[in-house]
């Protein structure tokens, strides 16, 4: 198992990792090995595998197991490997994180049940009984733009009492929420929005959740690097480097269908292949990216 710390329980560039598919729209297993290789040895030393970004949606729950076998088997020594387990039924979420558990993932990925929209007292039930399940560190994933759900600062510093509930993956856009939980908790927060990463590293999150890490996982590191040594010209000006990647990938359409046509362009997967009621990125958006990704330095 890769090192950790209770300042960095999941590492500090973590990519939430596409699901390959073949062109019959099958899982490919072997380009989800590779993929994971390719990311690590690009400088990551974390993956969410069966995020949304890894069309959890749209995967049985046989397939996420798959998944999570290739991905330890090809880098699970390297990096750490978070198994996204969140749906909106909490016994279904249990029987996810128990068997990603025996599998031997490093951590779990949590969302907000999505929805249900399930009270304060709900959220709390559901993230401690998930949290009492296994024996992994959990991370739970606020984003209440997919969910309809907001963790409010009340639930967080309740769930925060739990020994393994120990992070939280930020996609609300409010830094100083975020700043406030911090500030009166254990919890460590993870950017969960590629626009907002430098400004989490500089609000004291401890790495980002990236999307856009699938082509700029080196650059991410050195982001955090910079804002480790207190180097903010330095970080700033990697987040201005990638500005066009950024809003290439995160703006137009969904991150997932732009993240595999990124990839595809740098030859790092064989199609842009997704399950509906997603669709691969078309010719033209295609086309828009690539200009992108070159000015970005990633082409």
């Amino acid at each position: 198992m890769p090192q950790s710390s209770a300042a960095r329980p999941f590492g500090a560039v973590l990519t939430a990792m596409v699901t390959p598919f073949t062109a019959d729209g099958d899982v490919d297993l072997d380009a989800a090995q590779s993929l994971a290789s390719h990311l690590v040895d690009l400088g990551h030393d974390g993956l969410v595998v069966s995020g949304t970004t890894g069309e959890s949606p749209t995967t049985t729950d046989d397939e996420k197991a798959a998944l999570l076998r290739a991905v330890l088997e090809a880098v699970g020594s390297r990096a750490h490997v978070v198994a996204g387990v969140g749906t909106n039924d909490t016994r279904h979420t249990v029987a996810l994180a128990q068997e990603a558990a025996k599998l031997g993932v490093h951590g779990l990925l949590v969302v907000t049940p999505y929805y249900s929209k399930p009270p304060a007292a709900g959220l709390v039930a559901h993230f401690t009984t998930v949290a009492d399940a296994t024996d992994l560190p959990v991370m739970v994933y606020d984003i209440p733009g997919r969910t309809g759900v907001r963790i409010t600062t009340p639930v967080l510093l309740r769930i925060a009492e739990h020994d393994r509930i120990v992070a939280v993956k930020d996609a609300t856009g409010d830094l100083f929420a975020g700043s406030d939980v911090m500030a009166r908790t254990r919890l460590v927060y993870y950017s969960g929005d590629d626009a907002l990463n430098l400004a989490w590293l500089a609000h004291g999150a401890a790495g980002v959740v990236s999307v856009v890490g699938h082509v700029a996982g080196a650059q991410y590191a050195q982001m955090v690097a910079a804002t480790d040594r207190g180097d903010l010209a330095a970080a700033r000006a990697v987040h201005d480097r990638l500005i066009p990647a950024v809003t290439a990938i995160m703006t137009r359409t969904q991150g997932a269908i732009m993240a595999k046509a990124a990839l595809e362009l740098r030859g790092v997967l064989g199609n842009r292949v997704t399950r509906l009621p997603l669709v691969p990125a078309t010719a033209d958006q295609v086309a828009a990216l690539r200009p992108d990704l070159e000015a970005a330095g990633l082409l």
